[in-house]
């Protein structure tokens, strides 16, 4: 068998902070709990068991692929990246209003509704903004909650 290149030798202190995250009564992520316990179990330091790869994805039912991840997780980038999901660095799809048609958007629901109108309703806004150019193209619903956001109620006059 070829040694090891990530080898996880846990403090007290943090050996501590997995058992207790491990025992606790309390709802904690399932994911978390299990990189909990997969880095008690591969723990090669003074009071580790030090199991491999192999042992601790079968008695966790996980890929020992996912435990070799886990473990360079913790050896690259620290503990609690080890057992934490890592933030979004940018949002999946770009808000369709920015700062700018938001603000847009309320000086338009507060001016005079027009003519014919006794006031703006969701659809008549989300055609002005694209007429405007503010944006290409936005649905009522989105225009909606970007009123609801900044508390803005077309109703009270």
């Amino acid at each position: 068998m070829c040694e090891k290149k990530y080898v996880v030798r846990l403090s007290e202190e943090e050996r501590s902070i997995l058992t207790a995250l491990v025992r606790t009564d309390k709802r904690v992520a399932t994911r978390k709990r299990m990189h909990a316990q997969v880095l008690i179990k591969v723990d090669e330091g003074e009071h580790g068991p030090a199991w491999s790869d192999e042992q601790a994805a079968k008695a966790f039912d996980v890929h020992a692929n996912t435990v070799h991840a886990i473990r360079c997780q913790l050896v690259e980038q620290g503990f609690e990246a080890a057992l934490s999901r890592k933030k979004q660095a940018r949002p999946s799809r770009e808000p369709v209003l920015n700062d700018a048609g938001e603000r847009e958007l309320l000086a338009i629901a507060q001016n005079k509704a027009p003519d014919g109108r006794a006031r703006w309703t969701l659809h008549l806004l989300a055609g002005e903004l694209v007429r405007l150019n503010v944006v290409e193209s936005i649905s009522h619903e989105t225009v909606r909650k970007a009123l609801k956001k900044t508390h803005c109620n077309l109703t009270s006059r």
